[in-house]
């Protein structure tokens, strides 16, 4: 029997990824099969620029009775329903392992990227994303500084798709007294790298990936989007550092204004995919806030998009993915071509 030549783009393989240690499937050729399944309904964007039901627009009360602020731009307050307490509880004792438990202590906060409800960050202005990166950049210093908070989680879900409750253009920051699994499993296979190469695996894996072209989407001076290798969702993407630093507070002036640019060029391009205000899950992966040296944090951040073919037709992470290990259809070259494709300017606009 004679052997094909490999083609990632037809032949099922398994890629892995190493900052998780874990694999993933590729089968390119089911990108042909028919969809009779579940389709999304389709989301009609039509909101006015303030709703007075809005519980997040400006000026308004929320469920807890408190009044927002008549903002302007960037709003941050405490949770009103948070995930996490600041409550000092004893742990209690179980002598038998397989019942572990220990108490968790945290600060949960939202963010209103701007006091517009119609917007969403590819709709807004690069200097209007730059105020919320300031933002996130004063709340990853200030949470991060009290000695309970070990980890600081700063993401964002975008659209009801996503579990998405408030359209408002809004995020999420999460912080709390221990490292999160994943996080967790990210800094083992960083700081192994890092002691076995010297270098930081992401400032390596970059440099390669800006040399073969297929998997970048888009780059400026100091940050590039690329679809990695081991990318699990159709169109999931990884904002990459150029320099090498662990966290947003190390950021240079300049360095925040490429990154507010950034992230509007990869939302703009996600949103003129399937011409719908594209959801998406994504947040940033950084220096844990433990006091500890972390030479080994290079800072990233995901994007989770679940959209597969079209504005209603989904990724689901059912039977095979629950119960062996991750699988994508479509190639990662395959999704980096088709967003580096599209236009810089917002749908909406051309």
């Amino acid at each position: 029997m004679s052997t094909q030549a490999f083609d990632y783009n037809e032949h099922p393989h398994r890629r892995f990824n190493p900052l998780l240690g874990e694999w993933v499937l590729v089968s390119p050729h089911r990108a042909k099969r028919p969809w009779q399944g579940q389709k999304e309904s389709a989301v009609v964007e039509d909101r006015p620029k303030h709703d007075p039901n809005c519980y997040l627009c400006a000026g308004n009360t929320r469920s807890n009775g408190v009044q927002n602020p008549d903002y302007k731009d960037v709003y941050v307050f405490d949770n009103d329903f948070p995930s996490l307490l600041t409550l000092d509880v004893e742990t209690p004792i179980d002598e038998n392992p397989l019942f572990q438990l220990k108490p968790e202590k945290g600060i949960n906060r939202v963010i209103c990227f701007s006091p517009r409800h119609d917007l969403t960050i590819p709709e807004m202005e690069v200097e209007a994303i730059e105020k919320v990166v300031d933002a996130w950049k004063e709340q990853y210093l200030d949470l991060g500084s009290r000695d309970f908070i070990k980890h600081v989680q700063i993401f964002e879900n975008k659209g009801a798709v996503m579990g998405c409750s408030n359209p408002h253009p809004h995020g999420q920051i999460w912080s709390q007294s221990s490292l999160p699994t994943l996080v967790e499993k990210t800094q083992n296979n960083l700081k192994a790298y890092y002691q076995k190469n010297g270098t930081s695996l992401l400032a390596d894996y970059l440099q390669e990936e800006l040399k073969r072209k297929d998997r970048v989407v888009i780059e400026n001076d100091h940050f590039a989007v690329v679809v990695p290798f081991w990318a699990i969702w159709p169109f999931e993407v990884l904002i990459i550092s150029k320099r090498h630093f662990g966290n947003i507070s190390q950021m240079t002036a300049e360095e925040r204004k490429a990154f507010a640019a950034i992230l509007k060029g990869i939302t703009v391009r996600y949103d003129n995919l399937f011409e719908t205000s594209f959801p998406y899950s994504s947040g940033m992966h950084q220096t844990p806030t433990d006091g500890e040296e972390h030479p080994e944090w290079h800072f990233h951040m995901h994007f989770y998009p679940p959209l597969l073919r079209s504005s209603t037709v989904k990724k689901f992470m059912v039977g095979y993915e629950m119960m062996a290990e991750a699988q994508r259809d479509i190639s990662p070259e395959k999704s980096a071509q088709m967003l580096r494709d599209l236009s810089e300017v917002h749908y909406k606009k051309g």
